[in-house]
């Protein structure tokens, strides 16, 4: 399963920086041609999607490394803090257009209007930034890797960059040209919104956000589906990048043995991790039958 989430991440971020080579070299050179400030603009974010993809594949790979003595459960939240270096860098594009556009606004002689290359380039940049990040995506929830979903939403607002200034290259020849340096500023707007989406995700994978009721419920079900096993509950995750820990408490007959009692747990912990590829550890705490207490308290005092 490692060697095919290291191979489903490399091919997705060699697609994506190809890809994002080839487009920021084509808005550059069209966008000092043809006039259009929004379409610099619109370089300068494919630009950024190169080093997001690089950064967003080496918290990948360094997520993949094994357990070590410092590190006893992995090395998984790599993903998530590379998702946030890559909030920071989305950051600080979007300010530098925001500023350009900011000045361009207040000050119109800046403006030009945009060439018809400028629209040709803003189409063939929609049919481009559709394609790859919708195979980033794929490929990132394939491999249940948060930082290559995070580099191709990142990779989608171009997208919506691309419509727009699509849009307002049209209305700038029709006699707006103001309307190009606004563009820019949505762009930069929507890279903020961007950073901040990614950032939240990326939070809420290393606070160890309550996960969905659907993944409770299929940890309770392959814990119940154990011969003798009852009532699983008290079940704790925590995500490290794309994969998680479990630890939660079941049911068992008193008049047990130990060695029944742990022969049982361990049945659960392996019926839990062969159920769940996503989980790599599980923590199982065995309860008298019929037994009711406070799990908050430290030890169970009653009889």
């Amino acid at each position: 399963m490692d060697e095919l989430r290291l191979k489903g991440g490399k091919k997705a971020v060699t697609v994506a920086v190809l890809a994002n080579c080839v487009l920021t070299i084509l808005n550059v050179i069209v966008g000092i041609m043809s006039g259009s400030y929004a379409l610099i603009s619109e370089g300068a974010h494919t630009f950024s999607d190169i080093t997001t993809s690089i950064i967003a594949y080496l918290g990948f790979k360094f997520g993949q490394k094994p357990a070590d003595e410092e590190h006893p459960i992995g090395h998984g939240r790599a993903e998530a803090i590379s998702g946030l270096i890559i909030v920071v860098f989305l950051a600080i594009i979007g300010w530098e257009i925001f500023q350009g556009s900011v000045e361009r606004i207040f000050n119109p002689s800046l403006i030009t209007v945009p060439e018809t290359p400028a629209a040709i380039m803003a189409f063939v940049g929609i049919l481009v930034n559709y394609s790859v990040s919708n195979y980033i995506i794929r490929i990132g929830k394939e491999i249940k890797s948060p930082a290559i979903v995070a580099d191709g939403k990142h990779q989608r607002t171009d997208i919506y960059s691309s419509v727009v200034i699509l849009a307002g290259i049209i209305v700038s020849n029709i006699g707006y040209p103001i309307l190009d340096p606004i563009i820019a500023l949505f762009i930069s707007a929507l890279i903020f919104k961007t950073a901040i989406g990614i950032g939240k995700e990326n939070i809420d994978n290393i606070m160890g956000k309550v996960p969905s009721k659907e993944f409770v419920d299929k940890i309770m079900e392959a814990a119940e589906n154990t011969p003798k096993a009852q009532n699983a509950h008290n079940i704790k995750v925590d995500y490290l990048g794309s994969y998680a820990t479990v630890s939660l408490h079941i049911q068992l007959d008193g008049d047990m043995t130990l060695n029944e009692s742990h022969k049982i747990v361990h049945e659960v912990q392996n019926n839990i991790l062969n159920e769940i590829p996503e989980i790599k550890y599980v923590m199982v705490h065995a309860c008298p039958l019929g037994l009711s207490y406070d799990h908050a308290q430290e030890i169970d005092n009653k009889n």
